[in-house]
């Protein structure tokens, strides 16, 4: 049970203000995460760690001198937004590029990529790498789909000791793809964990037995086993990881080796557990390098523990073997730095700062003044907006208990938060009396930022696609309401990849953009058009309930998602009905409708 918080829709805000107060020698806050307190040499890659918070150390706790540079923070088990990767990269970047590291999740993937681009527009080098060593999530054959667990540590290790030794960003790539192809990870859990300001943990475990390959989202096991002695997990951990030795890694040789606590485990029982460890290692002929044995990779409060190898080379064993100063993780000796270097960013140490600008203030062609029929669409967004935010706190709690069925529970907060800073912006720019485009725009970005997530920012894609089509200085007619619905649909699929099909949120979306703009083009007046594609939405929700998921962090338990609906499916579905039931004016209905 998380015990200890104040506004649980904060608590990650909070966790940063105090990590940065305990830590000043190694970190200062800035918007989105944390960066080394000195600056980044000149020259040097800034290798930035991510995703959501929940796991410390990982991935705040590692930032300092020979390992990261920064650390992007989303909210708990909520991979951060493109917005905070993009804040934390340039305040840590100095001109050697930056590479952002995280685990292989959708909405990590999705940001982190995002911002990527968005810096390489802007002259930044910027790459990413998902690591993927969580054997149990997907078969030997299927590796790029595999989650990244505590298989991380060891690949961040790496790479940032490489940046460290000055390598250009193409090596320092080089050596994270190296390094998370010779690593392999496997975990168990004995229970499971509690968001903050939750009353019950996101998943349970009989008693005597153990969930097998779990994922370190509070997701639980993908099978489960009897819980037996310290003796019997560690063959069970030791003989699934050396099932996957990589096939260059000959029968012995020497590891990297993380017996990884889950944040309940305690150190005794990790240690009982490495006795038994090390020596079946020693029986398989290979040699553990500075083995890691503690909490480097949690899950709040969840009881269990994870064994990482990591099949070192030459190479990798001298970076394995660096060096390094951090808040949670200190090894060997550092030269000593001048005195002075400071970093030169000015970012207040409150993480939920702006994260930059909106989008309608970055496009003054856009922020045409709204008056008349356009002045109308624009409030109308914001009453659907508010429709949007009541329904979605409503269903929280229904939301989030659908997605801990095989994910991490949170999608009723993550949208709860999204449409709570949409309406702000939304709000924002009607009293500014902008136009309907740049209402949404600014809606959209908002959401996006402050929601972090695979939903956050495909509902903000979405928010912002239907601005791109808006006209500045009008209300829509029936055709552009016919192509707004298509190009949010095209949006949300290009970037996140999904299909129908896949028991995510087009489930919903598709058949209701396609069912709308046929009607609309058809001649259905707007109004009758909306309520009977939005009924196609409702009952193509339900329908998910049928589908095993093909995406996402509910893809490695499928199984246990049949008979229960997508939550970004539903919760798409229960906004577009709250909007429905919005009165409406002939010019929100388009000129050509009546």
């Amino acid at each position: 049970m998380t015990r200890l918080f104040n506004d649980p829709a904060r608590f990650t805000d909070d966790m940063i203000t105090g990590f940065a107060a305990a830590h000043p020698e190694h970190v200062r806050a800035v918007p989105g995460g944390v960066v080394r307190a000195r600056a980044t040499p000149a020259g040097k890659v800034a290798v930035l760690t991510g995703g959501g918070s929940g796991h410390y150390p990982a991935f705040c706790g590692v930032v300092g001198a020979g390992f990261a540079d920064g650390s992007v923070i989303g909210d708990v088990f909520t991979s951060p937004s493109a917005a905070r990767a993009r804040s934390v990269a340039e305040a840590a970047e100095a001109g050697g590029g930056v590479l952002f590291l995280f685990g292989n999740y959708a909405g990590d993937v999705m940001n982190f990529g995002l911002a990527a681009r968005q810096l390489e527009g802007d002259g930044i080098p910027a790459r990413c790498f998902a690591v993927t060593d969580d054997i149990a999530s997907a078969p030997a054959d299927q590796v790029a789909r595999r989650r990244g667990i505590a298989g991380g540590f060891v690949v961040f290790k790496t790479a940032s000791a490489a940046a460290e030794e000055g390598a250009p960003l193409a090596e320092v790539v080089r050596v994270a793809e190296h390094t998370n192809a010779r690593t392999r990870t496997l975990g168990v859990a004995f229970d499971g964990c509690t968001l903050p300001g939750g009353d019950a943990p996101l998943f349970t475990v009989p008693e005597g037995r153990l969930g097998l390959g779990l994922g370190i989202h509070g997701e639980p096991g993908v099978s489960e086993d009897a819980l037996g002695t310290a003796e019997e997990l560690a063959r069970t951990l030791v003989a699934g990881v050396l099932a996957e030795r990589p096939a260059d890694a000959g029968d012995g040789g020497r590891v990297a080796v993380v017996l990884n606590g889950l944040g309940a485990t305690k150190y005794e029982e990790l240690y009982v557990v490495w006795g038994a460890v090390a020596r079946l290692l020693d029986e398989a002929g290979l040699t553990p390098v500075r083995p890691e044995v503690g909490e480097l990779v949690t899950s709040l409060d969840m009881a269990g523990c994870s064994l990482t190898l990591s099949w070192l080379d030459d190479e990798l064993e001298r970076l394995w073997r660096a060096p390094a100063d951090t808040p949670a993780f200190r090894r060997g000796a550092l030269p000593e730095l001048p005195a002075g270097d400071t970093n030169t960013n000015t970012a207040t140490a409150d993480a939920s700062a702006d994260t930059g600008r909106p989008a309608a203030a970055r496009r003054p062609d856009r922020a045409a003044t709204a008056s008349g029929a356009a002045a109308e669409v624009a409030e109308l967004a914001v009453h659907a907006l508010r429709a949007a935010r009541d329904t979605l706190h409503r269903d929280a709690a229904e939301l989030g208990r659908l997605d801990a069925v095989a994910g991490d529970g949170d999608h009723g907060r993550g949208m709860c938060k999204g449409v709570d800073a949409a309406l702000a912006a939304a709000e924002k720019a009607h009293t500014e009396q902008l136009a309907p485009a740049v209402v949404l725009t600014a809606a959209g970005d908002a959401w996006a930022a402050e929601a972090g997530g695979t939903s956050g920012a495909l509902w903000g894609a979405a928010l912002r696609a239907l601005g791109a089509v808006f006209p500045a200085d009008r209300a829509p007619g029936r055709e552009e309401l016919a192509a707004a619905a298509m190009e949010a649909l095209t949006a949300v699929t290009s970037l996140g990849g999904a299909e129908v099909g896949d028991k995510t949120l087009v489930d919903a979306l598709a058949p209701f953009a396609t069912a709308f703009a046929m009607r609309l083009r058809a001649g259905t007046p707007v109004a009758e058009a909306y309520a009977s594609a939005t009924a196609e939405a409702r009952t193509a929700a339900e329908h998910t309930a049928t589908l095993r998921p093909r995406l996402g962090r509910a893809r490695p338990l499928a199984d246990r998602s049949v008979g229960t609906p997508d939550p970004g499916a539903t919760s798409l579905a229960a906004v577009l009905t709250a909007v429905a039931t919005l009165p409406t004016t002939p010019a929100t209905t388009g000129s050509d409708a009546v």
